[in-house]
């Protein structure tokens, strides 16, 4: 528990679970910001689009920070984003691995998923009409090809790093708290920044939107609140297949 939290560097705290279905919902009850909920197994994580996952204990990093943005509504589309730059900044440095994102804030090595992000905005517990963000951030780090939830994730391990979950935590939490401090800065800035890192632009996309409906043809970029153009539709939300490079 010490070494986590000094991990997490000051301003933080932190609190462990041997085991937990799903740390959000732990960090999303009473929310407090500036905490953060590690499990060192999560049996219900909880991913977007309502999925949910479990990877054997100990080879995963799974925690949930929750935080006050500090943003203007408008901005709150951004935090994800921003979010994803801070996680793939922390897992390059952790790790030495060529990390991409993927739109919205899946993190790739490759064509494998080896990070995903699910954030919520939640009341705080201190005054209901104050708005938090629960970031909840899953790396694979240690997974053997046999551990793989799916096919298409993959982990730091595969790749060929050896670095343990505490060295990524201590990596990508400082990360976080940069990125939010340029979000709230600069919100421009930092979705120009994810525009250039995004490997989802200048693909061949097929996107499944929540309601049913399959969206094909080429991301050409984001606009102002973040979202994905596709073809001539801005798409807010959906699960994206990356088909071929354009």
């Amino acid at each position: 528990m010490d070494e986590l939290a000094t991990a997490a560097g000051t301003g933080w705290s932190v609190t462990l679970h041997e085991t937990a279905t799903s740390t959000n919902e732990l960090a999303a009850a009473g929310a407090v910001a500036d905490t953060i909920v590690v499990a060192d197994h999560q049996t219900a994580g909880r991913g977007r689009l309502d999925r949910s996952w479990d990877t054997p204990r100990g080879t995963a990093l799974t925690f949930s920070a929750v935080v006050d943005p500090g943003l203007a509504d408008h901005d709150w589309p951004l935090l994800p984003l921003a979010v994803a730059l801070a996680v793939a900044d922390g897992v390059r440095r952790a790790a030495d691995v060529p990390v991409e994102l993927k739109w919205p804030n899946d993190l790739l090595i490759g064509e494998g998923k080896v990070a995903g992000i699910l954030l919520e905005r939640v009341p705080s517990a201190a005054d209901p009409a104050k708005p938090l963000a629960v970031i909840g951030i899953g790396i694979n780090v240690g997974l053997s090809a046999d551990d793989l939830p799916v096919p298409t994730a993959t982990s730091l391990s595969i790749a060929g790093s050896s670095v343990d979950r505490t060295t990524v935590f201590g990596e990508v939490v400082p990360a976080l708290a940069t990125l939010l401090d340029s979000l709230r800065s600069g919100p421009a800035a930092v979705l120009e920044r994810y525009r250039t890192e995004c490997s989802t632009i200048g693909r061949e996309v097929t996107v499944h939107l929540p309601d049913g409906e399959v969206l094909t043809g080429q991301a050409t970029g984001l606009d102002r609140n973040g979202r994905l153009l596709v073809g001539d539709r801005a798409v807010g939300a959906g699960d994206v297949v990356h088909v071929r490079p354009a």
